[in-house]
């Protein structure tokens, strides 16, 4: 994706983790995913769309998860608490000054749910998709648990083979409904983002996860999506999580797909529900005649930054940034970059990301 800019930071144990971001405006963190790469991923029939969408209206902030794609895969602690504290290492890297929404898609949603109890000041929202507040070896489904284990045997000794008959199986409960264009890649992608030792401890590490506890501590406008038919995680676990958080709102999406497909009208509405959630569909009507380039600019603006640094971070001219700088203040009626700001603060502009 154009733009899109890979950092690294070293976690407080010494793993080196990948993180990137891409897109302008408020700025939005997702936890890191099972069998992420943050540059494959781009390319993803499977994941390019939920990456496009969220960078075209937020600064979208995500990284690889330790032992998987650009980050290390050399590790041995595999938790949940080590899973957050990775998370608050990227936050600390970014150093928001104001609280910012949190994505989380599976797993990520009890990191998200910690990482909100643990510090309610820094967040403003919490999206959870896919999510789960209990792993299997804390479900009381012995058949279940029976099922996974058999999964993370076969996952240790067939994830490498050059036959992909078991990804394929694999692959078929993250999306039955894929093409196979989508699940072709999908095989692939499950060898080149993570090793078998490191697939069969990552499943192992979600099977012990139980934030249960936390989730009433929770006071942060949560919105919790789920597939109707998701046999990765049941949309049973999708319940607790909106029944145990106040007030949270739940939406139950028409899909039997864990990862939501660019072609299905349940991501159309994923979509339209995080936007409305944000609030990102109902634009001020002080910016309304703003086009999609001068908000993103103004959001920038408001963020302090140069002419130089808004044309590296959007890719585009110095000359371009000029030009719809100078249509930014016809339209807004200030003449100066200080008016501008002063002009988007006093209208709550820069809070546009639901908290106004």
């Amino acid at each position: 994706m154009k733009g899109q800019r890979i950092r690294y930071l070293r976690t407080t144990d010494g793993v080196q983790l990948a993180w990137a971001d891409a897109g302008c405006g408020p700025l939005l963190i997702a936890t890191g995913n099972w069998l992420a790469h943050l540059e494959h991923d781009l390319e993803s029939p499977v994941w390019r769309h939920w990456i496009q969408f969220f960078s075209e209206h937020f600064r979208f902030v995500r990284y690889d998860e330790r032992g998987c794609g650009m980050t290390d895969w050399n590790v041995t602690n595999l938790s949940l608490e080590r899973w957050v504290e990775d998370l608050e290492a990227v936050v600390a890297s970014i150093d928001p000054q104001e609280p910012f929404p949190l994505l989380g898609i599976s797993h990520g949603a009890a990191i998200c749910a910690t990482y909100a109890a643990r510090h309610p000041e820094r967040v403003s929202r919490l999206i959870l998709y896919g999510g789960f507040a209990l792993g299997w070896n804390h479900r009381g489904d012995p058949l279940g648990l029976r099922k996974y284990q058999a999964i993370v045997e076969l996952v240790r000794s067939e994830w490498a083979n050059e036959n992909p008959a078991f990804r394929q199986v694999f692959t078929s409960r993250f999306i039955p409904g894929a093409n196979d264009d989508q699940i072709a890649w999908f095989n692939n992608h499950c060898r080149r983002t993570t090793s078998p030792a490191n697939a069969a401890a990552l499943m192992l590490a979600r099977s012990e996860v139980n934030v249960s506890h936390l989730l009433s501590r929770i006071h942060t406008p949560t919105l919790v999506l789920h597939a109707r038919g998701d046999a990765t995680v049941p949309v049973t676990q999708g319940h607790l999580l909106a029944a145990a958080i106040p007030n949270a709102e739940f939406l139950e999406l028409d899909s039997n797909n864990h990862i939501l497909l660019e072609h299905e009208p349940a991501w159309t509405r994923f979509c339209e529900a995080v936007l409305d959630f944000m609030n990102l569909d109902r634009q001020n009507a002080a910016f309304s005649e703003l086009s999609p380039r001068e908000l993103q600019i103004l959001t920038l603006l408001t963020e302090g930054l140069g002419n130089a640094a808004i044309a590296e971070r959007l890719s585009i001219s110095d000359k371009t940034v000029r030009n719809h700088m100078s249509n930014l203040f016809d339209k807004l009626g200030v003449w100066t970059r200080a008016q501008a700001i002063v002009f988007a603060r006093d209208h709550r502009f820069a809070m546009r990301d639901g908290n106004h």
